[in-house]
C-alpha cells in the first residue's frame, strides 16, 4: 500500500493554533469548521520532520527548499492529525482517554486505506443520553454508585462534572488494544482508561475540556504586567493523542524511499516539537506510522 496511519501522542500541552481568536480566548487551537473536532496541520508535521531530516533523499521526499518550492512537489503527503483520544478527568483512574464512534469510524476508514482491508474491530453501536462504553476486564474508571432507592450500586463514569450511568453492554477492549499496539506499541496501556462517550457528549467536552492557559507579558522596568499584555491561550492537553495518514506519491521517491526516510528520522527522534509555542514547553510529541517497517514488508509479501 501507498499509505500508512500516523499517531501523534502529545507529550506536553500542544497548540496548533489558528493565528487570532475572536472570542474570548485569543489564540484558540484549529479546529475543523464543520465539525468542531481539533486538528494539527499537515504541514506542521511534514515541515518539522523535514527540518529534522538528514537523509539524502530529503528533498525527493520533503520537497525543495522554499526558495525552489515551486519546482516541483515532495513525494510525502501528511494529512491533517485529527483528534481520536481527549484526556479527560475522572473520578475514578485520574483521567480517561475519551473518543465516540464518530472518531473511531474515521480511523477505521484511515486504517482501510492503510492496510487495504477491514482490519479495525467493529465499531461500537451508536451511544445516546448518558451511556459510555469500557473494556468488561481490568477498567479503571467505574466509580459504583448507589442507587436513589438504596438498594445496591450501579457502574458510573464521572467524566470532569459529567456523571455516565448507563453502561453499555459492548466491550471496548478490541479497540483499546488496536490503538495502543498502534499508538503505543502496547496492547495493554490503553485498556484501564479507554472509554467511549455519545459523540453529542464529546462535542460538550471538546468545548469544555481543553486546555486554557492566561499569559502575560512584564514591563522590564516596572516587573508589572504591560498595558494590554494580558492573553488567554488554548491547547489540547498532554495525553491527547491524533491520528491522521501518511500518504506516498511517486513525484520524485517511490514509496519505499518515502516510508524509509520518514521512518529514518522517526528513528532518530522519539519526541517532536508541533505547532507554536515551543520555547514555553508547548508541542512535545511522540509520532509513530503503522504499518511498522516489517509489518508493511510481511504485507506486501502475503
Amino acid at each position: 500500500m501507498n499509505a500508512r496511519l500516523t499517531f501523534v501522542h502529545a507529550l506536553s500541552p500542544l497548540h496548533a493554533g489558528t493565528g487570532q481568536g475572536v472570542g474570548v480566548i485569543d489564540l484558540p487551537i484549529a479546529r475543523e469548521r464543520a465539525t468542531g473536532i481539533p486538528y494539527l496541520p499537515g504541514s506542521s508535521l511534514k515541515g518539522t520532520l523535514r527540518d529534522l531530516c538528514t537523509h539524502q533523499r530529503k528533498d525527493d521526499v520533503f520537497g525543495p527548499p522554499t526558495s525552489n518550492a515551486a519546482d516541483y512537489a515532495g513525494s510525502a503527503q501528511f494529512s491533517d492529525q485529527r483528534l481520536l483520544l481527549l484526556p479527560i478527568r475522572s473520578l475514578k483512574g485520574t483521567f480517561a482517554w475519551v473518543t465516540s464512534r464518530y472518531l473511531l469510524g474515521r480511523l477505521a476508514r484511515d486504517g482501510k486505506s492503510a492496510n487495504g482491508s477491514t482490519s479495525c474491530p467493529s465499531l461500537p453501536p451508536a451511544l445516546t443520553g448518558k451511556q459510555f462504553a469500557v473494556v468488561k476486564t481490568g477498567c479503571a474508571l467505574l466509580y459504583q454508585k448507589r442507587k436513589p432507592n438504596g438498594a445496591g450500586t450501579i457502574a458510573t463514569v464521572i467524566l470532569e462534572d459529567l456523571d455516565l450511568d448507563v453502561h453499555s453492554t459492548f466491550d471496548a477492549s478490541d479497540w483499546a488494544e488496536w490503538i495502543g499496539e498502534r499508538a503505543f506499541g502496547d496492547k495493554e496501556s490503553l485498556k484501564p482508561r479507554f472509554c467511549v462517550v455519545p459523540d453529542d457528549v464529546l462535542t460538550f467536552l471538546l468545548n469544555t475540556a481543553t486546555e486554557i492557559t492566561a499569559r502575560i507579558r512584564l514591563d522590564e522596568k516596572l516587573k508589572t504586567v504591560a498595558r494590554g499584555a494580558l492573553w488567554y491561550e488554548e491547547a489540547l492537553p498532554s495525553e491527547t493523542i491524533l491520528s491522521g495518514l501518511l500518504v506516498a506519491t511517486e513525484v520524485k521517491a517511490s514509496k519505499d524511499v518515502v516510508f524509509e526516510v520518514v521512518d529514518s528520522v522517526l528513528a532518530n527522534h522519539s519526541a517532536v516539537q508541533l505547532g507554536g509555542k515551543a520555547t514555553v514547553g508547548r508541542g512535545v510529541c511522540s509520532v509513530t506510522t503503522w504499518p511498522k517497517p516489517q509489518e508493511a514488508s510481511d504485507a506486501s509479501i502475503s
